[in-house]
């Protein structure tokens, strides 16, 4: 099963969901703001891609950090910054047994959809 961890107000998410919706590509939808998030997940996906991908820098939350904080991120510190501020999670993330694929891209979800049902 897809699942696909978002927000529900974000206009990827949102796009995101539509696609697959149009596509009758069958998934569950989990509201990392209201759901939550936890450090489970977060291991699990660094595990399959790299961290980096995962935290979101172009996010008004992560302006908002003082600079001092950015500088020399460490995965350690990312997370605990996306535990706290589930918005500075890249979304959506969409995760099933075959793949994992952090952002909407219709080019690249078509392509992560193949694989799926490969």
């Amino acid at each position: 099963m897809l699942t696909v961890y978002g927000i529900k107000s974000c206009d990827t998410c949102r796009k995101a969901r539509k696609y697959l919706a149009e596509n009758d590509i069958e998934f569950r939808f989990h509201d990392v703001r209201d759901a939550g998030l936890d450090i489970q997940m977060l291991e699990r996906w660094a595990a399959r891609i790299e961290w980096e991908k995962l935290l979101n820098r172009q996010s008004l939350t992560w302006r908002k950090i003082p600079e001092v904080d950015r500088v020399g991120m460490t995965k350690n510190r990312a997370f605990a910054l996306m535990l706290d501020q589930p918005t500075l999670m890249k979304r959506p993330v969409l995760e099933s047994p075959r793949f994992i694929a952090v952002g909407f891209s219709e080019k690249r979800f078509s392509a992560f959809l193949e694989k799926m049902r490969g």
